[in-house]
């Protein structure tokens, strides 16, 4: 027989084994049986799709697996034995650890096609036990754990062990079953959600299962089908997803012996002191077995010590990515993405930052900062003239123009009730719900609301701050509502345009260049409002003169716009992050402080494109540009 042929005997053989289980009438089993949870995993379509690959495994699909390596810790290869079985772990084995098919750092679809493999066929399986604290007499633990071959989170690891724990105010499984459990811990990283019996969050089929929500990827457990956001290591660092569709399991319950001596017999490799997965630093490290755990020996006292009474869910209307727990998410993926870059293979992360470093200096070495001169807008200025005039027009009239971005606190209320009645109120609930928040329709949908409504409001932002810049580079006072008065009859006209621009870049992007060709229209319509406001165009006709100024200064436009604007939407979300990890602040006032640092920094934007705009026009027409246009270019400035 062929090594293969054989490999594919022994995983056929165990995926056909049934889990030892108590005989029936044993109230241990009875009492697990009762309360078995129902499991729900993220719908995947197929091998490497988007959803969950992983589910609760049967440990024996892996113990004498030729797939799986044990390996010692003395370093080196470390190659101990192929295919461990579960005796061969009963020793106890610390430092050592299980090596599956793969790399933790860069998986891939390796584990997810392995998944698929050995599961295929295979019953799900979870380790039900009966256990009491000796700290807590006359109280009684029911758990279950659940075996997940890999854990394809932020902290990407092999093996992943996660649990579900039912607390009885009584002493054993006999009296458990004339009774109903107290309170219910689902584990969520280093901690665990509670939830008393009857409580509206804890959804049961048929009277006593509970529904148990899998997070996607982590594995984490929680009662609610949502966006779950984790600011520590005990809730996790990130965001866990558990939203629909989702598949639902009823995993085989596989009854774990209470006394050691007989668990060790039935289920020899829970003597096992290593680690089940692949050995990395620090928290891609391959976790230890559930037996050596504090809940393993004390669980009651590890629910009062660890338990929480909730999750964070992200609030509806965030995943635009403009509020802070909303750019969290995103924020914390790629920052992971790129520390697990930097622990798996260091060399390719150092050069591109060096690379992006180098430019960085040669950008800034190339322009120049002085003079910094704020009055008499029309007039050439380099990029960095335009960043530093735009400073010192922003603090010298700082009320004028904080008063101005005042509007992005109303829009960022705006944004949410709309996106809240679009999606969760409307006909499109069901969408949501059916198709779950990550279909690329709903995602596509949301997100390019949440834009649109972006841009609408920079572009309004703009009208106002070029008035206002005109209006002090003529010498006659302004306040921010004035400035808004007299944007008000052009804000229709702007508003079709930036719609058209914005369908127009949404058609686009669907192409097989569209990513080039986005790249190339957002910086030639940059000067949309500036234009439409200044030259009394209509909206349209701002778009095609926008694309006219800067033909010639495509690569000096794109810069700029990109690092102000970048700035100007970035910095309340990022400081409203760092909040989240530094306070225990509630999600809502974050949101708002994220939101007063748009309102403070987008008018800074706004100056900003406003300098490039009479930059570009002055090159385009000279000295001789139209005085309506370029009054401060030939009067003096008398400031009031």
């Amino acid at each position: 027989m062929s090594s293969r042929v054989a490999a594919l005997a022994v995983v056929a053989l165990a995926a056909a084994a049934v889990p030892a289980v108590a005989r029936a009438g044993d109230p241990q089993a009875d009492l697990a049986e009762r309360y078995a949870p129902v499991v729900r995993l993220v719908a995947q379509a197929g091998p490497c799709a988007h959803g969950e690959p992983f589910e609760p495994t049967d440990v024996r699909l892996v113990l004498g697996n030729p797939d799986v390596a044990l390996r010692g810790p003395w370093g080196g290869t470390n190659l101990v034995e192929v295919a461990p079985t579960g005796p061969d772990l009963r020793r106890g084995l610390w430092g050592y650890h299980l090596d599956f098919p793969g790399n933790a750092l860069t998986p891939g679809c390796a584990y997810d096609r392995w998944s698929h493999r050995l599961n295929g066929g295979a019953k799900p399986v979870m380790y039900a036990r009966v256990v009491t604290d000796p700290g807590y007499p006359g109280e009684l633990a029911l758990q279950y754990w659940f075996f997940y071959l890999f854990n394809d989170f932020n902290d990407k690891h092999e093996g992943d062990w996660e649990m579900v724990q039912l607390n009885f105010n009584v002493a054993s499984a006999s009296q458990a079953l004339r009774t109903t459990p107290a309170t219910v811990g689902y584990s969520q990283h280093q901690s665990a959600e509670r939830a008393r019996w009857g409580d509206s969050k804890l959804q049961l089929v048929d009277g006593t299962h509970p529904v148990v929500y899998v997070a996607l990827g982590s594995h984490a457990n929680y009662f609610t089908s949502a966006l779950h956001l984790g600011r520590s290591a005990a809730q996790g660092v990130g965001c866990d997803d558990t939203s629909g569709p989702s598949r639902q399991l009823r995993p085989e319950v596989a009854l774990v012996p209470s006394d050691r001596s007989a668990y060790l017999r039935a289920y020899p490799w829970l003597g096992y002191e290593g680690h089940w997965g692949e050995e990395h630093r620090g928290f891609y490290n391959g976790p230890a077995g559930p037996n050596t755990d504090l809940q393993w020996t004390h669980p009651l006292a590890w629910a009062n010590a660890t338990w929480r009474g909730k999750s964070f869910t992200v609030p509806v209307g965030t995943d635009v990515g403009q509020t802070a727990t909303g750019f969290f998410c995103g924020a914390v993926e790629a920052g992971s993405a790129v520390l697990t870059a930097l622990v798996g293979n260091p060399s390719p992360f150092l050069i591109g930052l060096a690379v992006i470093l180098a430019l960085l200096l040669w950008l800034v070495s190339r322009t120049e900062w002085r003079p910094s001169a704020p009055l008499r807008l029309a007039r050439r200025r380099a990029w960095g003239s335009i960043v530093t005039s735009a400073g010192r027009m922003y603090f010298g009239h700082l009320r004028l123009f904080l008063g101005i971005g005042l509007l992005f606190l109303p829009l960022g209320a705006l944004v949410s009730a709309v996106q809240y009645g679009t999606f969760r109120v409307s006909g499109l609930n069901g969408l949501v719900e059916s198709a779950g928040r990550t279909n690329a329709v709903v995602d596509f949908l949301a997100v390019g609301l949440g834009v649109l409504f972006v841009v609408v409001g920079l572009s309004v932002v703009q009208c106002a701050t070029a008035i206002a810049m005109v209006e002090i580079d003529e010498g006659r006072p302004v306040t921010a509502l004035r400035a808004y008065r007299r944007a008000l009859p052009w804000l229709v006209s702007l508003l079709s345009a930036v719609v058209l621009a914005a369908v127009a870049v949404t058609v686009v992007s669907f192409t097989a260049i569209g990513a080039l060709l986005v790249a190339s229209l957002v910086p030639r319509w940059s000067l949309l409002a500036q234009v439409h406001v200044l030259e009394n165009t209509s909206g349209f006709a701002a778009l095609r003169r926008s694309a006219r100024l800067v033909r010639g200064n495509w690569w000096r436009v794109a810069s700029l716009v990109l690092f102000v604007t970048l700035v100007a939407i970035l910095l309340g979300p990022l400081c409203g992050t760092l909040l989240l990890f530094a306070t225990h602040a509630s999600f809502d006032f974050i949101n708002l402080v994220a939101g007063l640092i748009d309102a403070i920094v987008v008018p800074y934007a706004a100056i900003a494109t406003t300098y490039l705009y009479f930059d570009l026009l002055v090159a385009k027409h000279g000295e001789t540009a139209d005085e309506a246009v370029l009054p401060a270019e030939t009067r003096p400035v008398v400031v009031r």
